[in-house]
Formats: C-alpha cells, structure tokens, sequence
C-alpha cells in the first residue's frame, strides 16, 4: 500500500482554493477511480495520465488506484489536475525521490505523448500560490504570465519528464524571470475631435476622478468618438491592477488571447446583448462585461435600447463593485469596478431639440423613451452632459491643434496622485464618512449646495455624487478647499440629467 498528496488549486471565480490530489495505491483488481465533485473533463483525465505516463517511460502501477481531490464540496472542471494526479500516482508508486512536496504546487493538462498544456484561467491560482511561497510548476506557455507575479517561484515545463527530472534532481528546471508589465494598445487621441470643448471638460473630470458619465445629444455629434478617447486620458494600470484584470479575462477567453497590459481595458457591448453576457452567468459561472471592464470603462452606446433588465442589473455593481453569479452548486464573485460612460439620443428619432433637424416624436413617445432608463440608474452618473451639434461651417473652420490626450493626461494622473496621497482611493469610489472628511465645505459653499439641492431636488445619492465631482474640479485645478465655482460646475453636471 503506498501514499501521496500532491497540491494543485481548483478554479472558483477569480478565487483559487488549494486542492490536495490524495493518492492511494491498494491491492486489489486494476482500476483507476478519480473522487472528489470532479466533472467530466476531469474524470477523463484518467485516460490521458496513464498514456501520459506510459508515454514518458514509467511504469503504469497494475494496483487499485484512488485519487481524491479535496476538499470534496468544490466542483472541479477541466485538464488542469492532469498534472497533479500524475505527480502524485508517480511518487506514490515510488518512481520519484522526492518524499514531500508540501510545498510544491501543480498545473496543466497533460497529451497523451507526456507534453504539457495549458487550459487557461490558471493566472488566479498562480497568483494565490506564489502568495503562499510555493513552487509552481507550470505548462511552457504560460512563463510569460508568471513572469509579472512578483516573487514568484516558477518553474516552466514542457513535459512531464522535464518535471519529474527536477523533482529527481537530476536536471533543474530553470525559474522563471520576473517582467514588468507593458503597455499593449494605443487609443485614439481627442486632438482629433473638433469642437465639443464642453464634452471634453467632463471627459477629463471623468477620468480624474473616475467618475460615471452620460453623454446626450442627436446622432452624429461625436458621442461615441468621445467616449472611445477616454480610455487615453486613463492612467496606466500597475503591476497588481493589470495581473487582476488579466485573471478575468483568462476565465473569459482562450489562453493565448488573454494578454497582461497596463492599459485599462475598454469593453463596448452592443445593445443586443444579454443579461448573462453583461453580468456574467452560465452553468459555470463566467465573467460578463461589467467584469471584463473592471479598472477600465464600460461603454453602453444607444443606452435606452438595452433590455430594461439589463440596464437595472448595472446598479449593484456601480455601487459595490463586485457581483456574485449563483447557480445550484457554484457561487462565484467577479470584481466589477469599472467607470460607465454611456450615450443616448433625446428621443427615438434622437432629433428633440436639434436645430437642424425636425423632431417627429409625440410628448408620449419621448417621456417613454426616456423612461426606459431608470431614475436610480441615472441617479449613480455623476456627469450629464448635452452633446451639440457642431455646424459643418465650423468644423471646417476649427483647426486641428486641439489639446492632445497626451496633455490631458499630465492633470489627469497629477489629480489622480493627489487623491491617492490624501485618501488612498479615487474620489468616485468614497463612501459617506469619508465624502464629510474630504469634501468639507465652507459656510458659503454650504448654502449653495443645499438651495441648489433643493432646486433640483437632488436625492441623498445624488447630492453626495455632486460633491465628489466637485472635489475631482478642485483637484485638477490644484487647490485644497472645494469653492463656490467647483461647486457650481459639478452641479451644471447634475442638472444636465
């Protein structure tokens, strides 16, 4: 009878539990049994490992073969246990010299001729267990992902002699270096558009305190081409946000799409999309837009002609940044931490209030295709703002030495240090204590607010989404204290919805 426990980890969500791969070789007619809530992908694992093995010449034990993988109350889907159980029929047949690896752990899906593959979504566990200082050994073509794990002991194989040759010490394998994150995509620069010098105003309040923005205004006069520059006034993501941002998205796509980049990412859904595909779902829950956006912008173009139901699931989110996905036997929780920007016509025709244009729509047909957004929805954008329409005449008169993204982004990331420095966080992302600790007005700044308040009848929400505005214009203006102007400013905002 002979005995191993070799350590991998399981996917839940972006969390990665350690799993122990129990090993049990007994007496008894052959058979090769695989417990544990493992699902399909993983109970076939048994053909792959036993060619795997016979493949890279060991011996195959003719014993009644156990494998638990515990603990048993989490499911386990995909190849990526072939490894472990392999490593660990091997050391329990006594084919390995090593008589511990407490302190190893054990990745990828195994061929049937003993090569090492990788099944994607695989970055969270290394991320937990370089945390936990183990040893990870992983399939050749994830190195350049563990390379940018800080501290990180990783070891790059592409076959599974290679690993059993280290283990037996007879030819390390070497560890993976440690790289820096880089900048991947290039996005277009707002010197291209012309005029819209107001739109720009917000765009850059926006990004510097990572504000929620709604843009309306007729077809045709720059909505989108705004939005789609936001994402270069944004400050380059770190080290850690771009590791993060890369975990959900090797749960969401193929492992050799999902990059690492310091460039927040910009997801744009078309209006089409569903529920699930917006905030995650599936029979094995899966990231949804609002997750493949987290630290970067969500763009809901044409923003009344999303299902209702769709619209309303964004609410939770903006305000915990994070949404939970259970189904009968999973539970999992995605971050979802990103800045809305979102684009709407005034009316179905989207020619209500134009100038050029002449409106078709009855009152009845505006008023309802305005309430397809909700007023709690609308109530968690901070910015709205009134796109025009720029006369051609003037289009072909402006010039194109309008402020670069490049400038923009000076006062942006100075504004975004500062906050940083003062209160850790962006000012979007304050909750109420801290808006009365950062935010604190003056006598005369108090009455403004409160009268206009009053005016607009702002909710409680509302009221304190005005002040963090207000304090992101005192920050990029570089002041301490919020005055009378900030704060006449972040209310035009708030009264533009």
């Amino acid at each position: 009878m002979a005995f191993s426990i070799v350590y991998t980890r399981a996917q839940l969500g972006i969390q990665a539990p350690r799993v122990a791969v129990e090993t049990h070789l007994s007496n008894g007619l052959p058979a090769f049994h695989i417990v544990g809530l493992a699902q399909t992908a993983v109970k076939e694992s048994k053909d792959r490992v036993r060619s795997a093995i016979l493949n890279s010449h060991f011996d195959f034990p003719d014993n009644r073969i156990t494998v638990n993988l515990a603990p048993a109350d989490i499911p386990k889907h995909s190849g990526r246990y072939d490894l472990a159980i392999a490593i660990g029929i091997l050391q329990a047949s006594g084919q390995l010299a090593a008589t511990t690896l407490e302190d190893s752990e054990f990745y990828g899906e195994l061929s049937l001729d003993g090569a090492l593959r990788d099944v994607g979504g695989t970055l969270p566990a290394l991320l937990q267990g370089a945390k936990n200082q183990a040893s990870l050994f992983i399939p050749r073509p994830l190195r350049k992902q563990a390379a940018l794990i800080e501290h990180a002991q990783c070891y790059a194989a592409g076959h599974l002699l290679e690993v059993c040759a280290h283990l037996n010490g007879e030819q390390s394998l070497a560890r993976v270096a440690c790289l820096q994150a880089v900048k991947t995509v290039d996005h277009p620069d707002l010197a291209d558009v012309k005029g819209q010098e107001a739109a720009k105003r917000a765009l850059e309040i926006a990004a510097a305190g990572g504000h929620n923005l709604l843009f309306t205004g007729p077809p045709g006069t720059g909505k989108t081409m705004l939005a789609s520059r936001l994402v270069g006034i944004l400050p380059e993501l770190s080290n850690h946000q771009a590791l993060e941002t890369a975990c959900i998205h090797a749960l969401h796509e193929r492992p050799d799409t999902a990059l690492i980049s310091t460039t927040p990412p910009f997801r744009a859904p078309h209006h089409s999309a569903s529920a699930s595909a917006i905030v995650g779902g599936g029979s094995h829950p899966r990231p949804g837009e609002i997750s493949l956006a987290h630290n970067g912008v969500l763009f809901l173009d044409e923003l009344p002609e999303f299902p209702r139901n769709v619209i309303e699931a964004l609410r939770e989110p903006m305000e915990n940044g994070s949404v939970t996905i259970i189904r009968t036997r999973e539970r999992a929780s995605f971050p979802s931490r990103f800045q809305l920007i979102a684009a709407r016509n005034p009316c179905k025709c989207g020619y209500y209030g134009d100038l050029k244009r002449v409106c078709n729509c009855t009152p009845e047909q505006i008023a309802a295709y305005n309430r397809k957004v909700s007023g709690p929805l609308l109530d968690r954008i901070d910015l709205h703002v009134s796109v025009h329409r720029v006369p051609t005449r003037d289009l072909d008169a402006l010039t194109t030495s309008a402020e670069s993204s490049a400038s923009i982004l000076r006062r942006v990331s100075a504004a975004r240090t500062t906050q940083l420095r003062r209160q850790k966080k962006l000012n979007s992302q304050l909750d109420s204590a801290e808006i009365e600790r950062y935010c604190a007005l003056d006598k005369k700044e108090k009455e403004l607010i409160h009268t206009a308040a009053e005016r607009l009848q702002l909710s409680g929400r509302a009221y304190y989404r005005v002040l963090k505005v207000a304090r992101s214009i005192t920050d990029l203006a570089g002041t301490a204290k919020i005055n009378s102007t900030a704060l006449m400013e972040a209310l035009a905002y708030r009264e533009n919805g």
